[in-house]
């Protein structure tokens, strides 16, 4: 059996190995390449776009795919819709692995919204100095915020001609400690941060730091799953692909 796997992601990675590791499974992982250095996949590999629906569709038929699984992020909903439509048009079976979106505490002061327009629309009524970690694709939506001041993190550099908001880029990819997010808060005198709710637990301290620092967060909502089966956990896979 051949299985495609779309993703970068950590429960992409962890599914890729095990399953590789179950006889008579062949593995392929297909990574975005949105990043300068892709995550390594210990299984075979490819990097870069489909071209759309249709290219995906060529690309399980020439590879003779048996099974799609679609472990992206869960803000990557142009992909994730693109293999919805694939796996229907190739009757193959198709699998949605995507991780636990995080839960408020009643410690937390999060202020739920539904996109990143939104998230612009709500901040200048919540803080001055704001922690952006949307990563380095949607910059723009928050450029035309001019009294405000962004601390931007994310893996790579934005492209040359990105419009970029005010304030400072930095590059760090996770995990991060509790202790480590706390000092980045309280040095640049963050009194916001607005996150997309991905979920997992490698940028998860960020959250735990707002809290002991009594911070609000401006919190995307995950976009709609596409249509299909789905799981929240790498064994939850692993059980599907074996039956």
């Amino acid at each position: 059996m051949r299985i495609l796997i779309l993703g970068g992601t950590e429960e992409a990675s962890q599914l890729a190995i095990k399953a590789s590791a179950i006889s008579g499974i062949e593995v392929i992982t297909s990574l975005a390449g949105r990043t300068i250095e892709p995550k390594k996949i210990a299984t075979r590999s490819r990097i870069g776009g489909f071209g759309g629906a249709c290219g995906l569709v060529k690309y399980l038929q020439d590879n003779k795919i048996d099974r799609l699984i679609d472990a992206t992020h869960p803000f990557a909903t142009q992909i994730s819709h693109n293999a919805a439509i694939a796996a229907k048009v190739c009757h193959l079976p198709h699998l949605i692995l995507t991780r636990r979106p995080w839960q408020p505490t009643k410690s937390d002061r999060w202020i739920e919204v539904s996109d990143l327009k939104a998230a612009a629309d709500i901040l200048p009524t919540v803080a001055q100095r704001v922690f952006l970690t949307i990563g380095r694709q949607e910059l723009a939506t928050f450029t035309h915020l001019k009294d405000l001041w962004f601390l931007m993190r994310m893996i790579d550099h934005p492209q040359i001609d990105a419009a970029i908001p005010n304030g400072k880029v930095i590059l760090q990819k996770g995990p991060f400690s509790l202790v480590e997010e706390e000092q980045l808060l309280i040095k640049y005198q963050i009194e916001a941060i607005v996150s997309k709710n991905s979920g997992g637990e490698a940028t998860y301290a960020k959250i735990l730091a707002a809290r002991a620092l009594n911070l609000p967060v401006i919190m995307v909502q995950r976009p709609l799953l596409a249509t299909g089966k789905s799981v929240s956990d790498v064994e939850s896979a692993l059980n599907w692909i074996s039956h």
